[in-house]
């Protein structure tokens, strides 16, 4: 069940009411950077993986 564009409207208004205009940069900064090590850090267990089958 995916959310339709009323559902992401509505979730969209509540994020603002709850954090401000000037929160959600900070927050989507936070995110970003979270998810750019987790990117990273995936793509290091997946070369050491990859070098640990080979030397096997």
């Amino acid at each position: 069940m995916t959310p339709g564009p009323w559902q992401i409207v509505l979730i969209a208004l509540v994020i603002l009411l709850l954090f401000g205009g000037k929160k959600i940069p900070e927050l989507m900064r936070g995110l970003g950077s979270g998810v750019k090590e987790f990117k990273d850090a995936t793509k290091s267990e997946k070369k050491e993986k990859e070098d640990d089958d080979s030397k096997a």
